[in-house]
């Protein structure tokens, strides 16, 4: 068996991009997966989210993608997720890879030896559509889209199924949509739910799990190096990804934990 490889992407700033790959992979390592994931963005929010500085690392993925390091060196063992960290270094890849052959397989060859050692891996995208982000599409078997519930959000989306029709056609013939997630939600309003319906229709893609609820707590976590999961396991939002993960892993849900994620008291 191989790992599943998950492209998480909109190149839409702002939509709980890297919290859903931070959290999502804390929740498949306690349902016993072993998981990796991948930070292809270098402003390094995933790094710096697990509690890394990436600079003071002696690799990173900008070594691995430019260098053709290895990318296990870059490979760091945290307790909720082994993560490949990334450095501001990784935008100056945008452009040495734009001269060389077959840049966009670059991250697919550097992963490929790690294949068997996982079973999930989760490539945290910049919020762009350039080659670092073509790197994450080429390598992946499935693409996740984070959606903000906000007017807005088809947009990102749009432009970004379009990229993906491309690297269907290039680079990546394989490459399926698992669905998108559902981040930021209010559930107080309407419009949050409107959003969510539209999205699934005007796209024909599908709610994976339930939507995660706003809360504070997400942009604290970080702060202490940890998932949501750890840092404020009673919100709804935790318990969200939870079920997320469950449905993504086509394993059982807890009926507690798909309650707490609605909102709903236990």
């Amino acid at each position: 068996m191989t790992a599943t490889v998950y492209a998480v992407a909109n190149q839409k700033g702002g939509v709980a991009k890297t919290t859903t790959v931070v959290s999502l992979a804390a929740a498949l390592t306690e349902l016993g997966f072993a998981v990796l994931a991948i930070d292809m963005d270098p402003q390094s929010a995933l790094t710096f989210s697990l509690g890394y500085d990436a600079g003071q690392m002696q690799a990173s993925m900008h070594d691995v993608l430019v260098r053709s390091e290895p990318l296990e060196r870059a490979v760091h063992q945290h307790a909720e997720t082994d993560v490949a960290v990334a450095n501001a270094d990784l935008a100056g890849a945008e452009v040495t890879l734009a001269a060389r052959a077959g840049r966009e397989f670059r991250l697919r060859g550097a992963l490929e030896p790690l294949r068997a050692t996982y079973d999930v891996v989760l490539i945290d995208c910049p919020p762009s559509l350039g080659v670092l982000t073509l790197n994450g599409l080429t390598a992946a078997d499935r693409l996740l889209v984070p959606v903000q519930c906000e007017t807005l959000a088809h947009r990102g989306v749009a432009q970004l199924l379009e990229t993906v029709a491309d690297v269907r056609q290039l680079t990546n013939p394989d490459l399926r949509i698992a669905g998108f997630v559902a981040t930021m939600y209010d559930s107080r309003t309407r419009h949050a739910a409107a959003v969510i319906d539209d999205v699934a229709q005007r796209y024909s893609m599908p709610l994976i799990g339930v939507p995660v609820r706003s809360s504070v707590r997400f942009a604290e976590a970080p702060h202490a190096g940890r998932s949501i999961l750890r840092y404020a396991d009673r919100v709804p939002g935790a318990a969200a990804y939870r079920v997320i993960a469950a449905e993504l892993a086509c394993v059982p849900v807890d009926a507690q934990v798909r309650t707490r994620a609605e909102g709903r008291r236990t």
